[in-house]
């Protein structure tokens, strides 16, 4: 593996060094996003003509369950043989998903299709982090990871709108088939560079893990399982819901660093506290358009600009903690991060208040994802300022797996708690006010008990503010 010279750091992502490699991994997150939002413009077209509408969960858990075990798999190949080939494999299969689900005529390949996808991004996620925190010297990595959350900003307003033209216009094939091609380019601006820092670590790669990719098949098994489940509210579900718990109990604790469980200090605190955040964030998200829509009459469009709202939130909480005067120690900012989320979600409950503006409720929203951009950030750049490069790969992973399951698995109660207390018979405004009430109760103690333990994320290392010196990009 060649070494990046230590005065890089100074020419800024896009100076000569890193530009090419910025570009590539920014557009990589560009299209990834995209895809997302546009998708799931499309689905709600693709699924009923496809005959899989007693399927249609799975569209989405497909996905999600085999980028959950592709993450574990590129930790372990990033660690062992460099970054390069889970990104060349990745990008490959996501390609090859696109195209298979795009060019499905009945729901079974549709559903293959984005189970290939679901490799591919997990493949690639996992390894556009080890790139970063091989590529990138320590001052810089904010300034990536910022970049990194702005790129979600344009397809988050644009990705609706350009995926329901091209399905009401044409055909929702449009939308997976005119992506494919395009998730080429910034792979292939980021290999060259991506190749300079390919191979295993200076240090040689880390011990052989046995038993960790039957692990986390059995986790991603256990997480799809149990999105089933909460899709359900009788003794079917109930009896799922066991099955999958067995399934991860187990076999979780296997996958993220040792302590993670206990919130240890230091590292496997900054692990949990990825999942924790997030689990807050989107269990309450998830609810919140339905909540616009059904208590306040607002259009879906309408409602839908609160999470593009979101998604300039986070992108500016980003932003902030990348900034060269940000000057408060990452600890702090990730405590700080988690009161703001609280707060956010403790004012979605005015949406329940007919005297309140709705747009006070979208503009909370917009505090919370700053506080979402503010810690994920910070978390991503202590994981890499707490983990000897020949872990980069395994605890990239971790955090990526921790953010998978505590969304899957809040996303999934929220789901439980909303479903017992909405009958089938009624319109959704007949929902009892206390069912959203105990949502966003649950959430808003997740999200400060996150805040809380964001003290153990102090060690020596991490006490001290971000770096003053860095250079604006």
């Amino acid at each position: 593996m060649t070494a990046r010279p230590a005065d890089d750091g100074a020419q800024g992502i896009l100076g000569p060094a890193h530009l090419r490699l910025s570009v590539g991994i920014v557009s990589a997150v560009v299209f990834v996003a995209f895809e997302s939002m546009a998708i799931a413009t499309a689905m709600p077209k693709a699924v009923p003509e496809l005959d899989g509408m007693a399927l249609y969960a799975f569209a989405f858990s497909a996905f999600f369950t085999t980028s959950l075990f592709a993450m574990v798999v590129s930790g372990e190949l990033c660690d062992r043989k460099g970054p390069r080939l889970p990104l060349i494999l990745g990008t490959g299969a996501f390609t090859v998903g696109l195209l298979l689900a795009g060019s499905a005529q009945s729901m079974w390949p549709f559903l293959a299709g984005r189970a290939i996808q679901g490799l591919g991004g997990g493949l690639v996620i996992v390894a556009l982090y080890v790139v970063v925190g091989r590529a990138y010297p320590e001052r810089l990595r904010p300034k990536i990871f910022a970049a990194m959350a702005a790129a979600w900003v344009l397809p988050s307003i644009i990705g609706p709108l350009v995926a329901g033209i091209l399905t009401d216009q044409f055909s929702w094939r449009w939308v997976f088939l005119g992506i494919a091609p395009l998730v080429l380019i910034p792979i292939f601006l980021a290999l060259p560079q991506a190749k300079a820092v390919d191979g295993p670590p200076p240090g040689g790669a880390p011990p052989r893990r046995t038993g960790r990719k039957r692990f986390a098949a059995a986790a991603a098994l256990g997480v799809g399982l149990l999105q089933y489940a909460g899709s359900r509210a009788d003794l079917l579900g109930l009896g799922v819901a066991v099955v999958a718990l067995a399934l991860m109990v187990p076999t979780v604790p296997k996958l993220l660093p040792p302590g993670t469980i206990v919130l240890r200090r230091g590292l496997p605190t900054v692990v949990a506290l990825r999942g924790i955040y997030a689990g807050a964030f989107f269990g309450t998200e998830t609810f919140l358009p339905l909540l616009l829509v059904s208590e306040r009459g607002l259009s879906s469009t309408l409602a839908g600009l609160s999470l593009t709202g979101g998604a300039l939130g986070w992108a500016t909480g980003s932003w902030y903690q990348g900034r060269t005067r940000t000057v408060a120690p990452r600890y702090l900012l990730v405590r700080a991060g988690g009161v703001f989320v609280a707060i956010a979600i403790c004012l979605v409950a005015l949406t329940l208040v007919p005297a309140v503006p709705a747009v006070v409720v979208m503009l909370s929203w917009v505090i919370g994802a700053f506080g979402m951009g503010i810690a994920t950030a910070s978390m991503s750049v202590l994981l890499f300022q707490l983990s000897p490069v020949e872990e980069h790969g395994a605890n990239s992973a971790a955090l990526q797996v921790s953010d998978a399951l505590f969304t899957a698995t809040f996303v999934g109660l929220a789901g439980t708690i909303f479903g017992t207390g909405h009958a089938d018979d009624l319109a959704e405004a007949a929902v009892e006010h206390w069912v959203y009430l105990v949502i966003i109760g649950v959430m808003a103690a997740l999200a400060l008990f996150g805040a809380w333990a964001a003290g153990r994320v102090r060690t020596p290392s991490t006490t001290e503010a971000p770096s003053t010196e860095g250079h604006a990009a």
